[in-house]
């Protein structure tokens, strides 16, 4: 059985981890291709509609606890950052022009 502090927790994490996916997924922030974008919306939604629907909706009973929940955001962040700096060492640097 959960304790209700562990309760609000899980779902602070899951509402946390959805907007997070979800914002990452709009912004487009280090990701490879649209693939990403929705599949990082897609997740994000489930985290948010579960999160959802055990805060307003459930009303007791067994609660079903993904650990996803707390290592996707870590693991999609560090694959933005990555993909991110990948993107800039690609670009070729510009010189800055000497205006006279």
């Amino acid at each position: 059985m959960m304790s209700d502090t562990h309760f609000y927790l899980y779902v602070g994490a899951l509402a946390l981890s959805g907007f997070l996916l979800l914002g990452l997924a709009l912004s487009g922030f280090g990701s490879s291709g649209t693939a990403d974008r929705v599949i990082n919306g897609l997740i994000g939604a489930a985290f948010l509609g579960y999160g959802f629907y055990l805060f307003f909706i459930f009303d007791g009973g067994e609660v079903r606890e993904f650990y996803y929940a707390f290592a996707v955001p870590v693991i999609v962040i560090y694959r933005a950052i990555k993909n991110r700096s990948a993107q800039r060492a690609a670009q070729p640097e510009t010189a800055p022009d000497a205006a006279a």
